[in-house]
């Protein structure tokens, strides 16, 4: 969004500018604001509640919902790189000019382009099972026969690192502890290359959620180019559990795993852009954003449709 009014790039607060104009000077408010600025803000306060009632009395009721809902109900999921995307982009720009707004428009831009294809997980010894695997976006696929082989399950890079004479060869599964999305996610983003360190030839991470009904999270994962690349792909929580408590109980664990991913050429694609031009600052830009795309095992409503359709509404509330 190009130049809005310096009073809407703070409507994330409302609630609280009032209380900040009356609070005294020793309050805790001047930790965060200077007495000035918190009355300068206070004398929007109109604004602030038009815009509410907007939102939630008005036109605005539910109009965000409706349109997400509209869209993903019609492209479903939006792989980057597909004409499915292409065709929600093409949405976009259409509704966005039917809005009104200014210099809606796409920008050419160069995109990853990864096929998911096939893929399947067995466990083989002791006993004959399925696991369910989504694999992790970049990841190369397995040989078409697939990958036989042994596994060892650990809780921790650390523990990688500690049983690193058992790697080669094997299939490596973390069954690491959800302790929040930042900090768990770096094993669904770094594992396949730690594994490939010590040799490893496939990993499987324990999908990073604090709970689970047996589903399978996706997610980008990257590679240290200068280690072999080796496929990677996400089971459930409840899976990486119980090859945890079979392993502890020194159960020898074997698991055939296939893989169809490809990772194909860079492709062209586009961003979506629309405005506002602002009456009073017109030359000072603000920008809201989210991602178009989407993995291609959901319809992308929440990651990141929510934060597509929440930035759109914006612009429609303040228009």
């Amino acid at each position: 969004m190009a130049g809005l009014f310096p009073s809407l790039l703070l409507l994330l607060v409302p609630l609280s500018l009032t209380a900040l104009a009356e609070a005294s000077p020793s309050s805790t408010h001047d930790k965060f604001l200077p007495d000035k600025i918190a009355r300068e803000l206070a004398g929007y306060q109109d604004v602030v509640e038009q815009i509410v009632d907007y939102a939630v009395n008005g036109p605005g009721q539910n109009q965000s919902y409706d349109r997400l809902a509209t869209f993903t109900d019609a492209f479903g999921s939006r792989l980057s790189g597909t004409q499915n995307l292409e065709n929600s982009i093409d949405y976009m720009l259409e509704y966005l000019r039917k809005d009104g707004l200014d210099n809606v428009h796409g920008e050419d831009v160069n995109v990853t382009r990864w096929l998911r294809n096939q893929e399947s997980a067995r466990l083989v010894e002791p006993r004959d099972y399925v696991i369910a695997i989504s694999s992790l976006g970049s990841s190369v696929g397995t040989p078409e026969e697939g990958i036989l082989a042994y596994a060892i399950v650990v809780r921790s890079f650390d523990e990688l690192v500690t049983r690193m004479d058992e790697v080669t060869g094997k299939i490596v599964v973390f069954n690491q502890d959800y302790e929040g999305y930042p900090k768990s996610a770096i094993y669904r983003v770094a594992s396949a290359s730690r594994a490939a360190e010590f040799g490893a030839v496939a990993t499987l991470i324990r999908s990073v959620a604090p709970f689970s009904i047996h589903s399978v999270h996706t997610g980008i994962q990257f590679y240290n180019e200068s280690l072999p690349k080796i496929p990677t792909a996400c089971i459930t929580i409840e899976d990486a559990e119980m090859l945890y408590r079979m392993e502890q109980r020194g159960t020898r664990l074997r698991i055939q795993l296939i893989m169809g991913a490809e990772n194909l050429n860079m492709t062209r694609s586009r961003n979506t852009v629309a405005e506002i031009t602002g009456s009073v600052y017109p030359e000072q830009v603000v920008v809201v954003s989210g991602h178009i795309d989407s993995w291609d095992v959901g319809q992308g409503a929440m990651d990141d449709g929510g934060g597509v359709f929440i930035s759109w509404q914006a612009l429609t509330t303040v228009r």
